[in-house]
């Protein structure tokens, strides 16, 4: 199964919109959203079926038998997150899961239990979408999209999949990188945006993935475009195209409809994004 991946440096640069387009465009049997931490592209996917959900279990987390406890105030002391209150009833968003607290207790009073950091869920009818939710203060977000993406490949047989991952440059956008076959970048022409663009480009290099970059909402700064341009050039990144910013695709999208579902700008050039970014995954081969 082919993967596209789709990326941004930073929140709010556009990625979801072109995902949900791209799925859209090609009729997109298989996608998946990565971005666990605040997903959003079952906003516009109108499954009519509640998804299939799953706990997910991260790190474990501390707990004390009141009853065992003789209350001799060594946890406390020795935890460095200071997660243990006085009352000696820890604090799950403070817990770092490091073991030290039962290591200690000279009573046996504690012991490290799995803790719910989140919910998988799947949703089938004639496609296959898999995303995550973790719930606020959990960790091993990474993990969580790793757990995503082989839930998409167990229960589909689609030979192409769109997947939405998350901003940034960190362990969930390592995650998602991993096993894709090609990698878009959406940028906005910021002077936080070029920065950001950079990094995501320099991260997803390290994996020897192919990679190119679309320009949304390019006409805010025209000068910042032309730096990302000269940017691909000087380093041999593919361009896939430009999309206007437009107030009609900010209305699709509160409406939770994707901007190829209204006659706009913006889906005239998606649509030549779409275009050229599915030229360069299948000249790749």
């Amino acid at each position: 199964m082919k993967q596209l991946l789709i990326l941004s440096g930073k929140g709010g640069t556009g990625k979801t919109t072109v995902a949900s387009a791209f799925i859209k465009l090609s009729e997109a049997k298989a996608y998946a959203d990565c971005d666990v931490d605040a997903p959003n592209l079952h906003l516009v996917t109108k499954y009519k079926k509640c998804p299939e959900v799953n706990d997910y279990y991260g790190m474990k987390k501390a707990e004390i038998n009141i009853v065992k406890c003789i209350e001799c105030g060594l946890c406390v002391e020795n935890c460095r997150f200071d997660a243990i209150g006085k009352n000696y009833i820890i604090n799950s968003y403070e817990c770092e899961g490091c073991g030290v607290c039962e290591y200690i207790c000279p009573s046996s009073a504690i012991t490290m239990k799995d803790f719910k950091a989140g919910d998988l869920m799947l949703y089938k009818d004639d496609t296959v979408f898999s995303t995550a939710e973790l719930k606020m203060g959990s960790g091993n977000s990474g993990k969580l999209v790793s757990e995503v993406k082989k839930q998409l490949r167990e229960n589909t047989k689609a030979d192409f999949a769109v997947i939405d991952g998350s901003p940034g440059i960190g362990c969930p956008v390592i995650a998602s990188i991993s096993g894709v076959n090609m990698i878009l970048i959406v940028a906005e022409p910021s002077v936080s945006g070029v920065s950001d663009m950079e990094r995501i480009i320099e991260t997803a290099r390290t994996f020897k993935t192919k990679i190119a970059v679309c320009i949304n909402k390019y006409d805010i700064n025209e000068e910042i475009c032309d730096i990302i341009k000269q940017y691909c050039k000087n380093n041999n990144i593919e361009l896939t195209g430009k999309i206007p910013f437009d107030m009609k695709a900010v209305e699709a999208i509160n409406n939770g409809v994707t901007i190829v579902d209204i006659d706009c700008a913006a889906k005239q050039a998606v649509q030549e994004v779409y275009n050229n970014t599915i030229k360069i995954l299948n000249k790749q081969e």
